[in-house]
């Protein structure tokens, strides 16, 4: 069975199409600009050229129609009818505490996505648009919602409770809800079977380290703890997100500069991390690494703060699950930057007997362990695969 993956953001929009059989990749892309000036598509069958237009999408569903025209087209296209795509999976931000697992579409369940709208705002309207546009072209294809925090609603109170009045909770649900949740499933499931053992018997901390960012424990595979809260700006410094701050900043800061709580907030969420830590020399850590070696003293300081941030994580975490039996890095910068890694594991990891095998720590695109044989504490790569993740939940739901 084919499944089309959909990711929805609230101006563009990732694909790709999977057959679910055997897991193979048979075309991907990506729709930018919608609703803007100069929007473009990108299209990559598998073993053809990448394809790049322009074309006016005023809309999600504009862009629908283009990724279903690119997949049938006569020349370059990889089926020959939409009847070929068996089922549509998409990617939902948040599903709140009614989604402790994938499920599929139907008017209960969108009704019960765009009620935490409120807890995503910036994600959960485009991801709906998304799943109407899908809707309206192909009615009769089954669709499946996969959510960033189903996995991580394993994790027990003590865990993603505040220390704030519980009716907050009890009227607003106001908790930790955690995102990534794709993606520490599937590296930290792929690390079990890479290294041959059971996923259950197993302590693992996932490190999803990109642009956005986020550290998980899953203990006997299930996700006692994670580092993002109520939305993804909570947990490590980011690319653009500031991370945990103690909350009376946004005050204080209000008061000094004269702003709002919502100019506040796009400062935290749009001009913090690592580009306002390094006085916006970058939000793009290769920029930073690069200033670090040339010694730019804004680029040193933050790339060890970040480092420590993630491995004050790997220590709480540890600590949470009273040890660790695997570390995994992925995500752009997890799985890319030989540094951040050796920067993290050589400078704090010391405790745990982690021993890093430089050779392998230099190697890119593999499921590999770069920690040597004898050290106490794996250390592992693991290239995530957030679509295959999705295709691998719609097409369970599917097929029952």
């Amino acid at each position: 069975m084919n499944i089309l993956v959909i990711n929805c953001g609230s101006s563009s929009l990732k694909f790709q199409l999977i057959n679910a059989d055997n897991e193979k990749l048979i075309a991907k892309g990506l729709c930018e600009r919608i609703g803007i000036e100069g929007s473009r598509i990108s299209y990559t069958p598998d073993g053809g050229e990448k394809e790049e237009k322009e074309a006016p999408m005023g809309s999600h569903t504009d862009a629908i129609r283009l990724v279903l025209d690119a997949l049938t087209n006569e020349k370059t296209g990889v089926v020959k009818s939409l009847g070929e795509i068996g089922a549509v999976g998409h990617r939902i931000v948040h599903g709140g505490e009614k989604f402790a697992e994938s499920t599929l579409i139907d008017s209960e369940v969108l009704a019960a996505i765009e009620a935490c709208n409120d807890l995503a705002p910036l994600h959960n309207p485009a991801n709906l648009i998304g799943i109407n546009a899908c809707r309206e072209l192909m009615p009769d294809t089954p669709m499946a919602a996969v959510f960033d925090t189903a996995f991580h609603q394993t994790m027990p109170d003590k865990a993603y409770m505040y220390g704030l009045p519980y009716e907050y909770y009890e009227k607003y649900k106001i908790r930790r809800y955690g995102f990534h949740g794709t993606s520490h499933s599937y590296v930290s499931k792929k690390a079990a079977e890479v290294l041959g053992r059971k996923y259950e018997d197993l302590k693992i901390i996932v490190c999803h380290l990109g642009n956005g960012a986020s550290v998980s424990a899953v203990m006997n595979g299930k996700c006692v703890d994670t580092s993002m809260g109520l939305t993804p700006l909570e947990g490590l410094i980011m690319g653009t997100r500031s991370g945990d701050i103690d909350p009376a900043i946004i005050e204080f800061i209000a008061h000094k500069e004269g702003k709002s709580i919502d100019e506040i907030m796009t400062v935290l969420n749009k001009k913090s991390g690592v580009l306002g830590l390094s006085d916006n020399l970058s939000s793009d850590f290769r920029d930073l690494e690069a200033g670090y070696h040339e010694g730019s003293r804004r680029a040193v300081n933050t790339m060890e703060t970040f480092a420590y941030r993630v491995a004050k994580y790997i220590g709480a975490y540890t600590a949470a699950m009273n040890g660790v039996d695997v570390i995994c890095f992925t995500a752009g910068v997890g799985e890319n930057s030989s540094f951040i890694r050796s920067m993290i594991c050589n400078h704090y990891l010391g405790y745990l007997g982690v021993k890093l095998d430089e050779a392998a720590n230099e190697k890119r695109g593999e499921d590999i362990a770069i920690s040597t044989a004898d050290s106490s504490t794996t250390v592992m790569v693991i290239p995530t695969n957030e679509e295959l993740a999705i295709a691998r939940e719609t097409y369970r739901l599917v097929t029952g």
